[in-house]
């Protein structure tokens, strides 16, 4: 992964981005492609859901929004480390479990800065 940009926005977009190079290409086995097509999923997720808080026309939407973003971040921490666990990733993707987490961490103490 390249330098980690300041923007959250930006740094979800890139962690989207950086689990589809990694994650999107043909998959011998089943566990490899179900918990690569989840992990796609769920990254995607939260850099769409956490753009969309910006533009919501309430603070509650604004939240939610956030709440989304910050579920669909954890998920993929889990998703990841169960393939860690599992031998499933490689020795360069680890860094992703990390990424994850911290991008967990930010979108939580947003949230917890809106209220």
């Amino acid at each position: 992964m390249s330098k980690k940009p300041y923007d959250v926005e930006d740094r979800l977009i890139l962690f989207a981005a950086d689990v589809v190079r990694n994650f999107d290409f043909p998959i011998k086995t089943y566990a490899s492609k179900y918990y690569a097509e989840q992990l796609i999923r769920s990254s995607g997720s939260a850099a769409l859901n956490y753009g969309e808080f910006a533009g919501a026309g309430t603070s509650k939407d604004r939240i939610n929004k956030l709440r989304i973003c910050l579920k669909e971040l954890k998920e993929c921490k889990n998703n990841l480390r169960i393939q860690l666990k599992a031998d499933l990733l490689k020795p360069d993707q680890q860094n992703l479990v990390d990424e994850a987490l911290q991008l967990s961490k930010i979108v939580a103490t947003i949230i917890k800065n809106q209220k």
